[in-house]
């Protein structure tokens, strides 16, 4: 069983800097029965996780996978710079496989590739995280049980500095 951490946390923030970048790709398989088509895309993300991981030089900071309703993965990244390095390094193991992806886009539309790329200054960052595991950018980086006086979302965000949470959190 994951590690549950009771109370409340959020994302510490701390050591990254004033920015990340938030990286979210999925792909979209057009036609199910074609697999050579689609495993081999499939299967080159997690290999490039793997390698990243093994990497952290490259500037990964951490990811989850989503499969709802495609597969997908968000991605946490130290700065743009980061992300785009590792996408277009020869010796990395992401320009190959995006080569061939693009070949076999203009040959057929058996399968489809989205992302989204968003530079987030960190002071512009809310989360919270209650009775759970480490996720998602407190996975990527690291949580803090919420301080005092942040108890709602528009204070953590910097919205309002009046702390007034529409329901009181469930350790106050």
């Amino acid at each position: 069983m994951a590690d549950i951490r009771p109370g409340r946390r959020t994302a510490d923030l701390g050591a990254v800097g004033d920015e990340i970048v938030v990286f979210i790709i999925g792909m979209r398989i057009n036609k199910p029965w074609k697999v050579r088509s689609w495993w081999p895309v499939f299967t080159a993300m997690p290999r490039m996780l793997r390698y990243l991981q093994r990497h952290p030089d490259k500037g990964l900071l951490g990811y989850h996978m989503a499969f709802s309703p495609h597969p997908g993965v968000v991605q946490y990244w130290r700065t743009f710079d980061h992300l785009e390095r590792f996408a277009r390094d020869p010796s990395d193991p992401h320009l190959e496989p995006w080569r061939r992806f693009n070949k076999l886009a203009r040959e057929s539309a058996d399968i489809g590739i989205w992302h989204e790329t968003y530079r987030v200054r960190t002071d512009s960052i809310e989360t919270i995280y209650t009775g759970m595991p480490a996720y998602g950018l407190a996975a990527a980086t690291a949580s803090m049980p919420v301080r005092p006086g942040r108890s709602s979302a528009a204070v953590r965000i910097g919205a309002r500095t009046l702390d007034e949470p529409a329901v009181p959190a469930p350790d106050a």
